[in-house]
């Protein structure tokens, strides 16, 4: 069975699509911990981040680079920082944050709350960088 991630890249479910290629697929987390909060996956469907090919993994970093610095110069902070937890959904993927602190990072705190058309913005903002 499909996980929530391989049915987002296939158009079966909507997301706010930041950038994808051949490998690689970004959006915006619908519960993001900081606006900006980014989801970076494999389009190959794999569950634990350390089992993807070490082809998948060499090519994650760079798209997530091209991702990050698109997402900075959007949104006010200091970095975007990176996490890989893996326990949400089965399916590798790396979250990009904007942060200006260490508790930016928590997962514990509430998410924030956006709505549709803030989100549609801020996606074609991201979007129009990476172009």
């Amino acid at each position: 069975m499909s996980t929530i991630f391989t049915k987002i890249i296939k158009g079966e479910i909507p997301c706010y699509k930041i950038a994808e290629d051949d490998n690689y697929f970004a959006f915006l987390d619908i519960n993001p911990v900081a606006k900006g909060h980014v989801l970076v996956v494999p389009k190959k469907e794999v569950d634990v981040f350390f089992e993807l090919s070490d082809d998948l993994l060499e090519g994650i970093m760079p798209f997530c680079k091209k991702v990050a610095k698109a997402i900075e110069s959007v949104v006010e902070c200091d970095r975007i920082g990176l996490t890989v937890i893996g326990l949400e959904v089965p399916h590798a993927h790396v979250h990009l944050i904007p942060i200006t602190n260490m508790g930016d990072m928590s997962f514990s705190k509430e998410k924030l709350k956006l709505n549709p058309k803030d989100f549609m913005e801020l996606a074609q903002k991201i979007q129009a960088v990476i172009a």
